[in-house]
């Protein structure tokens, strides 16, 4: 049975936490361990997405809440003793978007240690959220990826530029040191016992193919409490860096958008974009983390040398390729589009899909699914000047479900005007601008 009343009462305590914070940037949280009990707990259980995939125990939502309160009860008393240790991850491998044949780590917890986790990720966020900078949008809540290139887009408009660094960092969350997080987060958190769980959370270990490695670096994406560790690490060794000592000795305006570790930094001048790339490596090697020397890039991005016939380069940000186009009047405008690379290989899934699943259910379900994934894309590639790209990629499924449905026989099913018909039978998606970033 669900009680509602405990996210309620959980929820209230979280914010009173985050006013604190927010009225007192420099307060040190000394006891919020008594947050963890059996009714925030609770609620935790019922936020959890009982689809997702398993831990290395076997246990999913269903099984854990079929004796719930006693299992609570039973965490909750092993907490207050000091006797709960996290089970290891178990790693799973998936594609990576846009990198054909390359893979990311994806971590998987036991079901009760997400409970533990996502409670931690509460607090957590409750006490670093109101501290955390404008420019950071990752993992945040109301902080969308089309509100970072939304500010990205606006900074470019409006700001002359004359470079930008587009930053790659190799192995971002799997770099990142169990020590100096810890170092950081006991900055702001002096209660021992949230500090030992977390440590215990770290060494807890990975299941890689059946075998069990324990580092002293990485947190598993996937983990309820990575993505807010995360932006606390970030927090301390990039944001603040730049925004308090940075800009300090720049000639010029320097402004960073951030999206986990997706970092563009647009510079108003030449020699400051130089002398920030330099510094900003050796501050990554300091704590543990690696600049990919090859990916991170210097781009020249002037409007101002864009009109005086001076062609500039573009860069990449969250599958978009920033450039310089020109408006119905001949102006040049900052534009977005599909990056090039994501816009093939996301059509080449979809032919893939397609062609083996053809025959395997029904035309109605293959097309309910066709339209999903058309609206996923929709969704997310549809901003203000993209437009083009998207009726692309559209028409591009169209033609590759036209190809495999006509191969779920040896007889034609449709010629391509009666598949046109037929789409619009079924309010197939057509390509529209979702987000407008002006």
């Amino acid at each position: 049975m669900e009680f509602p009343e405990d996210s309620i009462v959980t929820e209230m305590k979280l914010k009173r936490i985050a006013a604190l914070s927010a009225a007192n940037p420099e307060m040190i949280f000394t006891h919020v361990i008594h947050h963890f009990n059996v009714e925030s707990l609770r609620a935790c259980f019922h936020e959890l997405d009982g689809k997702k995939a398993i831990g290395s125990d076997g246990i999913d939502k269903a099984s854990y809440g079929k004796n719930l309160e006693a299992n609570l009860q039973d965490l909750m008393d092993r907490m207050k003793r000091m006797a709960y240790i996290p089970g290891p991850v178990r790693e799973v491998l998936i594609p990576k978007e846009g990198k054909p044949g390359s893979t990311r780590p994806l971590g998987i917890s036991n079901f009760e240690d997400k409970i533990v986790q996502r409670m931690m990720h509460k607090i957590l966020e409750s006490i670093y959220e109101p501290l955390f900078c404008e420019n950071s949008y990752g993992f945040r809540p109301g902080k969308s990826c089309h509100d970072a290139i939304e500010a990205l887009h606006a900074y470019l408009s409006t700001h002359e530029v004359e470079k930008v660094i587009d930053v790659d960092l190799s192995n971002y969350f799997g770099s990142i040191s169990h020590h100096e997080v810890i170092n950081i987060i006991s900055k702001k958190i002096s209660d021992p016992r949230l500090i030992r769980y977390l440590i215990r959370m770290f060494k807890s270990g990975v299941l890689t193919e059946g075998e069990l490695i324990v580092s002293d670096e990485g947190v598993p994406q996937g983990s309820g409490c990575s993505p807010i560790i995360a932006n606390i690490f970030a927090h301390e060794v990039i944001d603040e860096w730049l925004e308090k000592t940075v800009k300090a000795h720049c000639a010029g305006k320097v402004k960073m958008v951030r999206y986990a570790d997706d970092i563009v930094i647009c510079c108003q001048y030449s020699r400051d974009a130089d002398r920030i790339k330099k510094a900003l490596n050796n501050r990554l090697v300091k704590y543990g983390l690696k600049m990919n020397e090859d990916k991170t890039k210097l781009v020249k991005f002037s409007a101002r040398n864009q009109r005086r016939g001076v062609t500039q380069e573009t860069f990449d940000f969250l599958g978009f390729t920033f450039y310089f186009g020109k408006s119905q009047k001949g102006y040049f405008l900052v534009k977005v589009k599909t990056n090039g690379k994501r816009l093939r290989s996301k059509l080449k899934k979809v032919n893939e899909w397609a062609r083996a699943i053809k025959n395997k259910i029904p035309l109605k379900q293959i097309m309910k699914i066709a339209s999903a994934k058309a609206r996923g894309h929709i969704q997310y590639y549809g901003v203000s000047h993209n437009i083009a790209d998207v009726s692309t990629f559209i028409d591009k499924v169209e033609q590759i479900l036209f190809k495999w449905m006509n191969r779920r026989s040896q007889r034609k099913s449709f010629t391509w005007e009666k598949f046109r018909e037929f789409l619009g039978r079924i309010n197939f998606p057509k390509a529209k601008i979702c987000h407008k970033l002006f």
